[in-house]
């Protein structure tokens, strides 16, 4: 019978650059299992999340939420186990004494923002979505406005990610644009 994980508590686990001096994510956390606490630039707690490949999934809120990803605390498990990586980020919910702004899901930061693609719909500029609107019928139209603001707003991302000095390869799935979507590939 596998045994569970042990729960540590979150307190007493170290802070963890985000990026190193190099402007990369930690590489100890490639492949890893495990569950993961974000912290912004003043250390307070924005979203707890697990996953299969914590580095993975580092990559992904670093490019939806690039200013709120600062500092990280980390608990690896050995194998993929659902319920205890459930288990341990409740707990970790639980220690904090309310709900982290990034796992509540009706949140302007909440879990969408930190777990789905990037709408762009959301971010587009009034012209924007005065030429979706009006071109209803034409769908061809349509998603050369919705690539176009996706090529735009992914634009402002990597220049954000670039003022972080970030380092890292940064490619998104060229075939989700059409559809108003950034991911990374």
């Amino acid at each position: 019978m596998p045994t569970e994980p042990e729960i540590v508590s979150l307190e007493s686990l170290e802070y963890i650059p985000y990026l190193n001096s190099e402007g990369y994510l930690p590489k100890q956390f490639e492949g890893k299992v495990g569950v993961y606490a974000i912290f912004d630039r003043d250390q307070t707690l924005q979203f707890i999340g697990y996953s299969r490949d914590i580095y993975l999934s580092l990559k992904q809120h670093l490019v939806r939420q690039p200013q709120r990803c600062y500092w990280l605390k980390v608990k690896t498990i050995d194998r993929p186990n659902r319920t205890a990586l459930e288990a341990i980020q409740n707990a970790w919910i639980n220690e904090n004494n309310s709900t982290p702004p990034g796992n509540i899901a009706e949140t302007s930061s909440g879990m969408v923002r930190w777990d789905q693609a990037i709408d762009v719909k959301a971010a587009m500029t009034l012209e924007e979505k005065s030429q979706y609107t009006n071109s209803e019928t034409d769908e061809q139209t349509q998603h050369k406005v919705l690539r176009n603001a996706a090529r735009r707003i992914e634009a402002e991302i990597l220049a954000e990610l670039e003022s972080r000095q970030v380092q890292e390869v940064i490619r998104f799935n060229p075939k989700l644009k059409d559809s108003g979507l950034l991911d990374l590939k």
